[in-house]
């Protein structure tokens, strides 16, 4: 079975770096993704995903990009069953990133990026700590179909 997906988009706000109990780094962020067809009124349509990235991937990802910077995400799609506050049972598809690389030549700010690394390091970790629930907020729309 495979489980892959690879994204291009613009982060929707600045990357959030946490770290769990034990001190691995885990960061969340959201990326917007045009799709490639008109919607029936003729607008292009955006979807925003949420990515979590673990350990260096994490590190690289809240050092190095802010909001509106274009970045390709390589990972898995995650489906998450949990709790909300007043006990409801909620689902969550998010996607784990492996490797995140740069979409863009150059920050918005027109700074240089001569050295910035471009980090391709090995598979995080595919296991959540028990206790951790990203808060990304919102909520999914519907299918197109």
């Amino acid at each position: 079975m495979l489980n892959k997906i690879i994204l291009m988009g613009r982060l929707t706000r600045d990357p959030e770096l946490r770290r769990t109990e034990s001190g691995t780094a885990v960061c969340s962020f959201s990326i917007a993704v045009d799709r490639d067809f008109k919607s029936k009124n003729g607008e292009k349509e955006t979807d925003f995903i949420d990515i979590v990235a673990w350990r260096a991937t994490a590190e690289f990802v809240s050092k190095y990009f802010t909001k509106g910077r274009m970045a390709v995400v390589e990972g898995r799609l995650q489906i998450r069953d949990w709790t909300d506050k007043e006990g409801g049972k909620r689902r969550s598809a998010e996607v784990i990133a492996d490797n995140v690389y740069f979409g863009d030549s150059k920050p918005k700010d027109g700074g240089e990026e001569d050295d910035v690394p471009a980090y391709t390091g090995a598979p995080d970790s595919f296991a959540v700590p028990d206790g951790f629930t990203p808060d990304f907020g919102g909520e999914s729309g519907e299918m197109p179909f």
